[in-house]
């Protein structure tokens, strides 16, 4: 979940530490009072110094305060509904219907969430079967959403801290180091543990991200009206201080300049197989060759047409397809078949948080002169996952974006090559 869904036991060790901590002196830490300017400029301070736990005091007026506030106004959400359920076995269930929700909501806006979770959870209602699910399987119903290393972690139960949680801590702690370092982000996580409601978790979760995503937003907060104003460093820290803003926390850190990234895109179709032995019913469909993506890095363990990452002075045709050769023969014993047509299809940019990727595409029909066990090349089985879907599969099967978009410019342009081979039937003028 976005906030540990921590055992009473977890919880007492943190509020144990934080009494240990206030029975010190408690000196602000320099990444506590850091310069206004220093942070407007997106500049880190140069030392950030030992972020301070909440005092005990401090998390059970929080904690209090912030979840009469959510009973009071929190919106009404698919997943915040009670379940059928009694004693433990509700609240599990609510707890696994929250993370679902809030892994989902990373980067992606509720309106565009709700269907996705529905469809989710009508899928896997309860944590016991989704834990009997395939990464492919997960992917596939995640398609379309987004940031898909989400759907890896709910597979393998690997929590992540959501925006919105990040925000309202750094604001209430006054946290001015950067965000995005492996540091903070465990500090995040630490004081998040400290806060939970051991009684409430999932509720408190919840009320977390529902303060961040309505009073307590980047660029405009509602100060006056938030439940936690007085427990809130940044605030109290604006009012002694005009220099300092609520919005200076967290650090606003310079985005990373998004790279331009080039490809070739092959969409290999097989037309038929001429060895009338291994025909099925179905096999004369068209149907289509896909490649799966290693299980690390950018759209890990997911299914594309083969593609090849190439510089842009190699973006011309000839140079691209003996690029794209060199991969399938690679992957492929494609010895036993007919190039019947080979033709550019177009160019599609692709773009993600980070990366524009600018696909040129091409449509390579082949016929096979034996079964589709002749594409498995044996050297290079234990390295590269592929597999033969009909037209059929390639509509249902959950895709990315990226590559639904290349599969629609393959369709169309065959439909634009069926009708420049039509033949023209001639009209009859009527006799005057």
């Amino acid at each position: 979940m976005s906030i540990h869904a921590s055992s009473s036991m977890e919880v007492g060790i943190h509020e144990t530490r934080a009494k240990a901590k206030a029975k010190r002196k408690r000196t602000p830490s320099r990444a506590l009072v850091a310069k206004p300017s220093a942070l407007r400029s997106g500049k880190a301070p140069e030392e950030a110094g030992d972020i301070e736990d909440f005092s005990s005091e401090d998390a059970l007026r929080i904690r209090s305060s912030l979840l009469r506030w959510y009973d009071e106004h929190q919106r009404v959400l698919p997943w915040r509904t009670r379940s059928s359920g009694d004693g433990e076995e509700e609240e599990e269930d609510r707890a696994y219907a929250v993370w679902v929700s809030e892994v989902m909501l990373q980067q992606t806006r509720v309106q565009t969430v709700i269907e996705y979770y529905n469809r989710w959870m009508a899928r896997w209602p309860t944590l016991r079967l989704l834990a009997g699910a395939t990464q492919e399987e997960v992917n596939e119903m995640w398609a379309g959403l987004g940031y898909y290393r989400r759907a890896r972690f709910l597979l393998e139960a690997v929590p992540v801290v959501d925006g919105n949680v990040v925000r309202v801590i750094s604001r209430l702690m006054a946290i001015s180091s950067n965000p995005k370092e492996t540091s903070t982000v465990k500090t995040f996580w630490r004081l998040a543990g400290q806060l939970v409601d051991p009684d409430r978790p999932g509720d408190f979760n919840q009320a977390m991200m529902e303060l961040g995503a309505t009073l307590c937003s980047k660029t405009s907060p509602s100060c006056s009206a938030c439940p936690v104003s007085k427990q809130c460093r940044a605030f109290l820290l604006s009012v002694s201080n005009p220099s300092v803003k609520v919005i200076d926390y967290p650090l606003k850190v310079a985005k990373v300049k998004q790279r331009h990234d080039f490809a070739a895109v092959c969409v290999v179709e097989i037309v038929e197989v001429l060895d009338q032995k291994l025909l099925k019913e179905d096999n004369n469909r068209p149907r289509y060759l896909l490649v799966k993506r290693p299980e690390q890095g950018l759209l890990a363990g997911l299914w594309e047409f083969p593609l090849v990452l190439i510089d842009e002075k190699d973006t011309k045709q000839n140079t691209r397809r003996k690029t794209i050769d060199r991969y399938l023969k690679k992957i492929l014993e494609l010895k036993n078949c007919n190039v019947n047509m080979r033709e550019d299809v177009g160019e599609y940019v692709h773009v993600f948080s980070h990366i524009r990727l600018h696909m040129y595409v091409e449509l390579m029909s082949l016929t096979l002169t034996g079964g589709s066990d002749l594409l498995v090349n044996e050297e290079e089985s234990s390295t590269v996952t592929r597999k033969i879907v009909d037209d059929l599969l390639m509509k249902s099967m959950g895709l990315t974006s990226g590559v639904r978009k290349v599969y629609n410019m393959i369709c169309d342009f065959k439909k634009s090559q069926l009708m420049q081979r039509a033949p023209r039937t001639k009209t009859r003028r009527s006799i005057p």
